[in-house]
């Protein structure tokens, strides 16, 4: 990762490898402030809006994707594959914001899915480079509340 940065013009500052570290070890999509609160108790002189800025660089050179979920909050999750190009595939629950990966069936979507992307290239001449798969319900939690 820190290659990556260095490849795109930018330095692996200690604060750069503090926000990393925290994306590393959680499996959770955590906000900036989440990121901010975990980063700040290891590495005190590191700011809120620096941690916004490094999530940006960190989005643009293909380490980390943002997901903006109905809820409003952009939410950060370390890209696992090498190439930045992996597919991801979200449950999300409505009411409670859930968030839940998936890797049921993954395969066969993506058969589907790269089927359908050669479908769309073609007929819009547009070159998809990645893609999101995002299915919203309710969670199991909030459909026992409901009944």
């Amino acid at each position: 990762m820190e290659g990556k940065l260095k490849d795109h013009g930018y330095r692996a500052t200690t604060g750069r490898k503090a926000i990393l570290d925290v994306l590393t070890n959680t499996k959770k999509h955590l906000s900036a402030e989440d990121i901010y609160l975990k980063a700040h108790s290891d590495y005190l002189s590191i700011g809120l809006a620096s941690v916004y800025r490094t999530l940006e660089i960190l989005v643009n050179v293909g380490i980390v994707h943002k997901f903006n979920f109905r809820d409003r909050i952009a939410r950060y999750e370390l890209i696992k594959e090498t190439n930045g190009k992996g597919s991801h595939h979200h449950l999300i629950c409505t009411v409670c914001h859930k968030i839940i990966d998936y890797e049921d069936f993954v395969d066969e979507e993506l058969a589907l899915l790269k089927q359908t992307e050669k479908h769309l290239s073609k007929k819009y001449n547009f070159k998809i480079i990645n893609h999101m798969t995002q299915y919203f319900g309710l969670c199991e939690e909030c459909i026992k509340k409901e009944e």
